[in-house]
């Protein structure tokens, strides 16, 4: 009942209220606070309402029909003040005026003053008297709560019927009566630095450690909610940190299979090479047996004598030959392979030859010598070095490298020019190559060298591209992982050109978030960058969600295969520009079926993606065996 009997002004106990037309209290005090001047002629809002009509006045004001801005009453008064209960006060004016106004802070409805004033307003003797009943029983109350605390508390130690406490010792805490206190707390001995103090003031430390309690109460609260919020954040950063440390152990991870693998192919070409050699110079032992076993069975002892010792001699270095080196692995994981030629060369230069010379003049210049120390081959790349070995009649102006077609074909021309170093790049993979060079002066073009045969590396090596990549697009890693900035789908294409011959390589997806849509797949070189991969016509992809995903070309995906990606996940691209195929593989199974056939001409790998996405690309990768060849129907 006690805010019932509160005034709505003040927020006290109604202190002489008066009872309004609608029914609601104000204190007298409180009343002349909301009072305001009206100006002359002008009626106030109740006015043009029924006082005794059931209007609902709070609608009435969220209307703003009784509101500051429509009414003016806001503009009347220089100033407003708020109550504790957040009702507006508006002071009262200097000076009296005929026309006043008192609005009801509970229902908002607005009342005139008569020439009265509040005097017109009656007491509500009632509610006073019930105010002043209320708190005399409040006080009664208190009172008889401390004199029953007072008389409840008794002696700790009594046996039987415990007397009532008269004093409390604050170090031991123990409420003692007088004769137990003499008894077993005297003031003297070690019990004489014991303080004792009276039952009152006793109860009244007590409480006063209830209310320490409390506080104490209130701010370990407050530092278990600190602690709490602390520790969301702790658990987001821990969770932020543990992501960025599996996000490195996967790029570790990566490398560390690339070298493995790299290794390992090293190894087992190594042992195929020893394999092949050891079974040529097994037929050849086994040749020179079946013929010496041909030579016992001959009956004729002077030929016999003839070839025996020849013979003897033969099986003699072929057994030395076994032992030495054909049981022996040619060469090791790692060996520094050295070519000396400077003995050959300075023999072939002291060499006196004797050349005629042309009536004409000056002859053509001679053939270049390439330089095989200097001549490599670097993934799809080769490099060629050469020079003249005696000076021309006339100075060399250039000179012309030719190459064939990597399959004995016809040469073409690669390099016109004056440099000694060519280095040929987008050669085909796992390829033999012929190369030759000649010079060219004045009087004419010279004669070829002699030819050398460069093989270009069996598998692909590759990283993305960052010369023709999207704005978007983040390339980190050595170029060999790759994200975007960019919720739209951004193209990357990889430093590769693919033209003939089987490539595989794998896409491994260190980030999904939010279900995007990322496409693998291949493209031309010009295939638009700003969307996603197969949108256009210059692109062939697999653009994949967490649950299926579909085949891609020229804004066309007819075909679709059950089975999506997810963090962890590998895309495997498999071009087989012999069958002129393109496969793909999820975690290394095929995916779906041949997903386009008919592929003819130049292809670079490519990937599409946004910024909910990271992938990390992963070559040199041997090509899957057994794969399945459905048709399609998408080309």
């Amino acid at each position: 009942m006690e805010e019932e009997l509160k005034c709505p002004v003040c927020g006290s106990l109604f202190r002489e209220p008066v009872l309004l037309p609608c029914s609601h209290n104000v204190c007298l005090a409180c009343a002349r606070n909301i009072t305001v001047q009206t100006p002359e002629g002008e009626t106030p809002a109740q006015s043009r309402a029924s006082g005794s009509s059931d209007y609902d006045y709070l609608d009435m004001d969220k209307m703003s029909l009784y509101s500051e801005t429509d009414s003016g009453y806001g503009s009347y008064t220089p100033c407003t003040l708020k109550s504790p209960n957040g009702v507006r006060v508006f002071p009262p004016s200097a000076a009296a005026h005929r026309h006043c106004s008192l609005t009801c802070p509970l229902c908002h409805r607005s009342v005139s003053l008569d020439e009265r004033g509040l005097r017109g307003f009656p007491r509500n003797r009632l509610l006073e008297a019930i105010v002043a009943r209320y708190q005399q029983n409040r006080a009664a109350a208190a009172a008889a709560a401390a004199s029953s605390s007072s008389a409840a508390v008794k002696c700790q130690l009594c046996d039987r019927n415990p007397a009532d406490a008269a004093v409390m010792c604050e170090q031991c805490d123990v409420f003692y009566c007088s004769a137990c206190q003499q008894r077993c707390h005297p003031s003297r001995g070690p019990l004489a630095k014991h303080r004792l103090c009276q039952l009152s003031q006793a109860l009244n430390g007590v409480s006063d450690k209830a209310k320490d309690a409390k506080e104490f109460l209130v701010q370990l609260k407050n530092m278990l909610q600190q602690i709490q919020e602390s520790g969301v954040e702790f658990e987001a950063c821990l969770v932020a940190q543990c992501d960025s440390l599996i996000e490195a152990l996967t790029r570790q991870k990566a490398k560390m299979l690339t070298k493995v693998t790299k290794e390992k192919e090293y190894k087992l070409k190594v042992v195929r090479d020893q394999i092949t050699h050891c079974t040529m110079k097994l037929r050849q032992t086994t040749g020179m047996m079946e013929y010496c076993l041909e030579v016992l069975k001959e009956n004729d002892p002077s030929g016999f004598l003839q070839i025996s010792d020849a013979l003897i001699k033969r099986v003699t270095s072929s057994q030395d030959q076994w032992v030495k080196g054909a049981l022996e692995p040619k060469v090791g994981p790692e060996f520094d392979l050295t070519l000396n030629t400077d003995a050959l060369l300075q023999t072939i230069l002291l060499l006196d030859f004797c050349q005629g010379k042309a009536e004409s003049g000056p002859s053509v210049p001679p053939a270049p010598l390439l330089q095989l120390e200097k001549c490599c081959t670097r993934n799809n790349s080769a490099t060629l070095a050469w020079r003249v070995a005696a000076p021309a009649g006339s100075p060399i102006e250039g000179y012309i490298l030719e190459l064939d077609d990597g399959n004995g074909g016809q040469y073409r021309e690669v390099y016109v020019g004056k440099e000694t170093v060519c280095t040929v790049d987008g050669l085909h993979f796992n390829s033999s190559y012929n190369a030759r060079v000649k010079a060219y002066s004045a009087i004419g073009v010279g004669p070829y060298s002699k030819t050398v045969v460069l093989k270009t590396s069996d598998v692909a090596w590759f990283t993305f591209d960052p010369s023709s990549a999207h704005r978007d697009i983040v390339l980190s890693n050595e170029n060999q992982t790759v994200s975007c900035n960019s919720y739209d789908d951004r193209v990357v294409l990889g430093t590769a050109a693919f033209s003939k011959g089987t490539h595989y390589w794998e896409v491994s997806v260190d980030r999904y978030d939010n279900h995007p849509d990322p496409a693998f797949g291949v493209a031309r070189i010009n295939t638009m960058k700003d969307m996603m991969l197969g949108k256009d016509d210059k692109a062939w992809a697999m653009y994949v969600d967490n649950n299926r995903s579909w085949f891609m070309h020229n804004n066309s995906h007819t075909n679709r295969a059950e089975g999506g990606i997810s963090k962890g996940s590998t895309v495997g691209v498999l071009l087989d520009l012999s069958k002129h195929t393109l496969t793909f593989f999820v975690n290394k199974v095929q995916h779906g079926p041949t997903a386009f056939a008919n592929l003819e001409g130049v292809f670079v790998p490519a990937v599409s993606l946004n910024r909910n996405v990271q992938v990390t690309l992963l070559t040199g990768l041997e090509v899957p065996k057994n794969t399945k060849q459905i048709p399609t129907t998408l080309q």
